[in-house]
Formats: C-alpha cells, structure tokens, sequence
C-alpha cells in the first residue's frame, strides 16, 4: 500500500468512526427509540417492503439466523410486528407493522429526518450534493465486498428500448419470484403477468408503445413498458416494472423510469396511469418523485389474493407551464 493509499485509508476510517459515534450506535438503543439498531432497521425495512419472511431480513441486514429470530421474537412480544399465515399455505408466514408499529417507524423517520437536516444546515449546497453522492457511493462498495459482487454494478447494466428474446418469460420469472417471496402470489398471478405481456408484445411496432429493458451481461434485469393503447383516451399505461433483486438500490429502477416518463411526455399523452397495491413503498416513493399521485384504492381481487388495490395517476407535462416556474 502506497502512502498516499495508507492516508486515504486512514482519512475514511477515522471518518467512519466519527460517524458511527455521532449516528448513536454506540449506544444500546437508536433513534430515540428503547430498541437495538439491529431491531429499528428491522423495523424500517419491513415499513420499506410492507411485508418480509425472517429469511429475507436475515439475507438483508447480514445477520445470523439466530440473532435475528431472537429479535423478531421481542418485537413481536412488545407488539410491534406480527406474523401473519399465508392465504395459500398456512405454513407460510410473513412479518408486518402493527398500528403500533407504524407509529414507532414514523417517530423513527421523523427522529432520523430531523438529524440529517440539522446536518445539513452546516454544508453548503455543493457540499450537500458531494454527502448524498459520497455515501450512496460508499455504502454500496461496503455491501459489494459483503456479497462479493462488482461495485460498478449501475455502470455495467445497459437500458435497451423493444423486443428482446426471451424477455417474456424473464419478465414474467422477475414478477412471479419477487410477489412469491414477498406477498404469496402464485400461479394465477404468473400467468395474468406473461399473457398480458405476450398480448402487448404483439402490439411493439404501434408508435404508441415501447418497452424498456435493464440488460446486464445479456441477462435482462429489470424492465418497464408503457402501453399507449389499451386505455383509450389518448392516455397511457405504466406496465410491467420490475427489477431483479440484486438491482434494488443501484439507481437502475429510476434510469428505466426516467426513459418511460421522458417517451410519455414525447408522445403528449393526456395522462399515465398505474395500477399497484398498498405496501409496496419504494416503488410508491420513486412513482411519486416522477409526478403520479394516488387517485384511488379499494379492496380488489385481481392479483390473485384480496388486496387494498390502488391507482396512481401523473397529469400531462406542459412544457411552457413547467419552465415558468
């Protein structure tokens, strides 16, 4: 290692302690909260997901069973999750929030939301932006050499616009898993998702649809579509968004969003609407960034299982009224 090497090695690690200090987790508890970092961060990625299996958090936060199941285990007695069996197999189980729950995870965001902007106020603009960067940057290198995967990974994944072989059942292998592991979808799902998504490829060279695909190595792992037919009243559909799950967190979701709002805005559509269901936060959270507010939810059946269904609904863009601003 070279001196100038050994320094910025050094530089980073005393930085790193500095804010491990300053975070609280020196402490036995986090986030002006009576439970262990390794309980709130549980807390806030089941709120993230809506709904995971011990085994997910385990693979997630990069802990041992036991150590997990022992703190599941206190969360539950002190009523802050619950085990719920699966329709399908009762033998299946997920954990969620409880109300009382959802209360502590919002005094959490409030408690973590107000610390990062105190922060804030002592960095300026430039400086802010170099923050938000540097650490999305480093905390992704860190869960690389966890799971010995590239650190480069946004980088190395290419967004390629129509048809590819295959891509029906890889889209269709992407829904079934992730809505399997996370809210017991099973056959009747799978295969509304690849006859629809057969139905539409058949529709690729109408102008008015187009479909994007996150391509790595040749390997397709992510996707979105936008369907300029099937509702009409010159008003298009988000279809069919989804990512494998080693891209979660790597900016690829927002890089295919971006080019399916940009291509709607092309075409002058009235409106772009999506339909999803309550629970899934992140998605909700990167579809509300891009303009689409919540429209309408009721209780609906047709994703296979009961669900509280919503539809998100972004406005057309004009582009006169948006550069007055």
């Amino acid at each position: 290692m070279s001196m100038q090497n050994a320094r910025l090695v050094n530089e980073i690690r005393v930085a790193s302690r500095l804010m491990v200090r300053e975070l609280g987790f020196m402490n036995a508890t986090l986030a002006a909260t009576d439970y262990s970092p390794s309980a709130v961060h549980t807390l806030l990625e089941i709120d993230n997901q809506g709904a995971m299996t011990a085994a997910q958090l385990v693979h997630l936060l990069g802990l041992e069973k036991s150590s997990v199941s022992r703190m599941l285990g206190k969360l539950i007695t002190a009523g802050e999750i619950e085990e719920v069996a699966s329709k399908e197999d009762a033998r299946f189980k997920t954990l969620q929030l409880t109300p009382q729950g959802q209360e502590s995870v919002s005094r959490i965001n409030q408690y973590g939301s107000q610390r990062v902007v105190e922060a804030l106020h002592h960095l300026t603009p430039s400086q802010q932006h170099t923050v938000a960067a540097g650490l999305t940057n480093w905390a992704q290198a860190l869960e690389a050499c966890r799971k010995g995967t590239s650190t480069s990974q946004s980088d190395s994944i290419d967004i390629v616009s129509g048809y590819q072989p295959g891509m029906i059942g890889r889209i269709s292998e992407m829904h079934a898993s992730y809505y399997s592991s996370h809210y017991n979808f099973g056959c009747f799902f799978e295969s509304k998702v690849a006859a629809g998504l057969a139905e539409f490829t058949g529709r690729l060279e109408n102008p008015a649809n187009r479909i994007w695909l996150a391509v790595q190595q040749g390997r397709i792992v992510g996707s979105v579509a936008i369907d300029g037919e099937d509702l009409g009243n010159n008003e298009a559909h988000l279809r069919w968004f989804i990512l494998d799950d080693a891209c979660r967190g790597s900016g690829i979701g927002r890089r295919l969003m971006s080019e399916a709002m940009a291509f709607c805005d092309s075409q002058a559509f009235a409106a772009v609407q999506l339909w999803t269901f309550s629970g899934l936060n992140a998605a909700r959270r990167l579809y509300e960034s891009f303009g689409f507010r919540l429209t309408k939810e009721w209780q609906g059946e047709q994703w296979g299982s009961e669900m509280l269904e919503q539809q998100f609904t972004r406005p057309q863009r004009h582009p006169e009224s948006e550069k007055a601003r």
